[in-house]
């Protein structure tokens, strides 16, 4: 198995993009290529963002989201190739005492690509609410658009450490779920597919926020998009 391969076998949504091209900031996104997990040669990739540094301010301010994006994101996707790279020099030299501890980094790291990626695009500068077939799921799986926000603030808010707060659709239920994640890649529920994330490392917060999680987790509600979430939804409930 040569590397080329070796990259496209294990990178699962690797050369595909994770969301679909429906309306003018989806095109935008996929025309800078950050709904991309890879590059042309099967190689994780951090894209650009398809916004500038400042444009989701107050909620996130321009220095948080140049060192998040750059080098938390940044630095997961590196890793997440050296993860590879090892796993493959682990069977290659048939040294396979090494290959748990690799296979463990990856789902850490690439666990942390796929999250990131999604987040940059479900955060917009303008208010936005949920319609259409998302809002009708949402109202039939939590009752009300104000009831899910609850749940998934509470569930963001809550995280052990550092994680995530996921809203997810499960397409074996045909539901809706929300659920916590903590670092990147435990407490997952098999099967779902992320449509929302709302990242609560300190790293996404502190600079402006300091220890006051809660009140960065309100603050990005207004600045959620909505439109990118029914986008993931409507692609998520045509799988399987």
């Amino acid at each position: 198995m040569n590397r080329k391969e070796f990259m496209t076998t294990s990178a699962i949504l690797g050369g595909i993009s994770l969301l679909p091209t429906n309306n003018a900031f989806s095109q935008s996104i996929q025309q800078s290529g950050l709904d991309k997990l890879t590059d042309k040669e099967g190689n994780f990739a951090l894209q650009p963002l398809p916004y500038s540094e400042t444009f989701l301010e107050p909620s996130m301010d321009q220095e948080t989201l140049h060192l998040h994006y750059t080098f938390h994101h940044g630095d997961a996707v590196k890793a997440a190739n050296k993860d590879l790279q090892m796993i493959k020099e682990a069977i290659d030299k048939n040294t396979l005492d090494t290959v748990d501890y690799w296979t463990k980094k990856l789902s850490y790291h690439l666990s942390s690509h796929i999250l990131h990626t999604i987040f940059w695009t479900n955060l917009t500068n303008k208010k936005s609410d949920p319609s259409g077939a998302l809002l009708k799921q949402i109202e039939k799986d939590f009752g009300s658009y104000d009831k899910l926000k609850v749940l998934i603030a509470k569930t963001s808010k809550g995280v052990d450490g550092n994680g995530w707060g996921i809203l997810g659709y499960q397409p074996y239920t045909q539901k809706l779920t929300v659920l916590q994640c903590e670092n990147h890649e435990k407490l997952t529920q098999w099967g779902v597919i992320p449509v929302l994330v709302i990242d609560v490392w300190e790293h996404s917060y502190y600079l402006k926020y300091r220890n006051r999680r809660a009140e960065f987790v309100d603050n990005l509600f207004p600045v959620i998009n909505w439109d990118n979430v029914a986008e993931r939804f409507s692609a998520a409930t045509k799988i399987g």
